[in-house]
């Protein structure tokens, strides 16, 4: 799986060490502790030297995308991880690392960034795009909702990630709407992702209890 997705694992990796450089363009202007994680009042609460906020984090990040990868180019039953859902895997790592770049230099810089909103964008587009992706995902051992009904029963496993599907979608599409609404403040959100894990694993467990699947 690694050989034939040589090319899109290169790809991936240039981007996601991409930020680096930006960092080195805007070295002599980043302060020598630069901040690098922020609260849901868009206020800094935790700082990093400025030589891991620009090599480290995105190195450690190369490290994660090198890392899921690997394991799942060595999952027993990779044969049915689609082509596009092995790429969507790689993509996210990326994604994460140019988000993570488009917030941590413009607040070192000095520009005034609603971070919570644009986290809440970000967040409601992935689970958009992955929530559209379950239902097709077929059983395996790293991608999808691994638990042991899931993992038992190929109905169970299907049944259980169209359902996962459609609600990643509903929460994620949610997500976006309160976020540019403000009609529920940040913390408040943080209550769909549980549900988004809890319900599909609760319905598993139905599934297996009730209806022998």
């Amino acid at each position: 799986m690694l050989k034939k997705n040589r090319k899109l694992l290169i790809i991936t990796s240039i981007v996601t060490v991409l930020p680096a450089l930006i960092g080195i363009i805007c070295w002599n202007r980043l302060p020598d502790m630069m901040a690098t994680h922020f609260g849901l009042n868009n206020e800094a609460d935790g700082f990093s030297g400025k030589a891991f906020a620009v090599f480290g984090i995105p190195a450690f990040l190369l490290a994660v995308l090198w890392l899921c990868a690997f394991v799942t180019s060595h999952d027993p039953k990779r044969q049915n991880i689609s082509p596009r859902m092995f790429s969507l895997m790689l993509w996210i790592v990326p994604v994460v690392s140019l988000y993570v770049a488009a917030v941590m230099y413009p607040a070192n810089l000095g520009y005034e960034l609603d971070i919570t909103f644009f986290s809440e964008l970000l967040l409601g587009l992935l689970f958009i795009v992955v929530g559209n992706y379950l239902p097709k995902a077929r059983q395996n051992y790293t991608i999808g909702i691994k638990i042991p009904w899931t993992l038992a029963n190929e109905e169970n496993w299907n049944r259980t990630h169209r359902l996962a599907g459609y609600l990643w979608m509903i929460c994620g599409i949610l997500i976006i709407v309160f976020g540019l609404t403000r009609f529920v403040s940040a913390p408040w959100l943080l209550g769909l992702p549980l549900i988004m894990v809890l319900v599909p694993c609760i319905y598993s467990y139905w599934l297996h209890a009730r209806k022998g699947l």
